[in-house]
């Protein structure tokens, strides 16, 4: 099963090293990771996808918990949460196929950043099914560059992860 765990670390070097380190150790495997310092300067979010059952998510959070720097955590994939990515897609735009490009990307809500006389920057931001969705309704052989963030998250409602 899927599994978005967020948690907070403290904002010092080496710190993402040894949550991969972690993972890697363990025979685990990160399907995306995104880290950005928080509102406060001296501490970062982590937001790690992974897959595994639920003794080897717990197994993950404990070994987490154990780790210096690591101050929280929380497996907000547990209950309802928010989860969104950023794509950034480069695209050749060429003759007939530049009004494709800008029908689709309206369709799907999606900015064009840049514009060249042969290619179109899109920017695109959802979940995962979508911007799947996404690569899938334009032709392969337009797309020149594909660059995705990982994913971002948060629960909903009251459940925060601060200190």
């Amino acid at each position: 099963m899927r599994h978005v765990i967020s948690l907070l670390i403290e904002n010092e070097s080496g710190a993402l090293s040894r949550v991969s380190g972690l993972f890697s150790a363990r025979g685990y495997n990160i399907e995306s990771l995104t880290v950005a310092p928080t509102e406060d300067a001296s501490m970062s979010r982590m937001t790690i996808v992974t897959t595994g059952s639920d003794d080897i998510i717990e197994q993950i959070t404990k070994q987490l918990n154990k780790l210096v720097e690591v101050v929280k955590v929380v497996d907000i994939s547990e209950a309802a949460h928010i989860e969104r990515e950023l794509m950034l897609i480069k695209l050749r735009a060429t003759g007939k196929d530049r009004e494709e490009v800008k029908r689709t990307a309206d369709i799907f809500r999606a900015r064009i950043i840049d514009v060249t006389e042969a290619s179109y920057v899109v920017e695109l931001t959802g979940n995962q099914a979508k911007l799947d969705a996404f690569i899938g309704a334009i032709d392969n052989t337009l797309i020149l560059e594909t660059v995705r963030s990982g994913i971002c998250g948060v629960g909903r409602g009251d459940r925060i992860l601060k200190l």
